[in-house]
C-alpha cells in the first residue's frame, strides 16, 4: 500500500480558505475592537474622529495578521526591531565582571529553587570542601614522618596521606 507523507509539516492547518486559527485570532479580535470603537464614536462624532483610530487599527491587525518582513512574522520583526534600537551595539568583554544573559523565567526559576535549600548548608560545604582542599595543598610539600598506626594520627601522618591522596588526584588514579 501506498501512503500520503505530508511534505509541508511546519505549516500551520488551514481553517477557512488560507487562513489559519492564528489569522482568525488576530483578525477577529483587531475586528472587535475597531467595531468597538466605531459603535462608540459614530453616534456622537464626525467621520474625522472616528475614522483615523479604526484605520490604524485595522492596518495593524492585518500587518500583525499576515504581512512578513525577512521570513519573520510582524510582531517578531518588531521585537528585534526594538530590541536592535534599544540595546548597546559595541559590547565589552571583561572577565568575571557580568553574569551572561538569563532570562526573566529562568531567573524566576532559579530563584524558586534557591529558597527552597538552605543557604547555610551550602556554605558549610563550600567550606568545608574548601578547608580540605587547603589542608591537601599545605601537607604536600613538607616531609613527612611515618609514625606508628596505633597511636593517634599526628599531624606528620595526616599530611603524608594527603600528600598521597593529593598525588593520586594530579595523576587521575582511583
Amino acid at each position: 500500500m501506498q501512503f500520503k507523507v505530508p511534505q509541508d509539516v511546519q505549516r500551520a492547518d488551514t481553517i477557512i480558505g488560507p487562513l489559519t486559527w492564528r489569522h482568525l485570532g488576530i483578525l477577529a479580535g483587531g475586528g472587535g475592537i475597531c467595531y468597538a470603537i466605531y459603535i462608540t464614536l459614530a453616534k456622537t462624532y464626525m467621520i474625522e474622529v472616528w475614522l483615523p483610530p479604526i484605520v490604524i487599527l485595522g492596518s495593524l491587525t492585518l500587518a500583525l495578521a499576515f504581512l512578513k518582513i525577512y521570513n519573520l512574522t510582524f510582531e517578531k520583526f518588531m521585537m528585534c526591531f526594538i530590541e536592535y534600537h534599544f540595546l548597546p551595539k559595541k559590547r565589552i568583554w571583561k572577565k568575571g565582571q557580568a553574569e551572561p544573559f538569563v532570562s526573566f523565567l529562568e531567573r524566576q526559576a532559579e530563584e524558586e529553587k534557591d529558597k527552597i535549600k538552605p543557604v547555610k548548608e551550602k556554605e558549610q560545604k563550600s567550606q568545608k570542601s574548601i578547608k580540605e582542599i587547603s589542608k591537601i595543598l599545605d601537607a604536600y610539600g613538607k616531609e613527612a614522618q611515618v609514625e606508628p598506626v596505633d597511636q593517634v594520627k599526628p599531624v606528620e601522618q595526616e599530611q603524608l596521606e594527603k600528600k598521597k591522596e593529593l598525588e593520586k588526584i594530579i595523576n587521575h588514579q582511583k
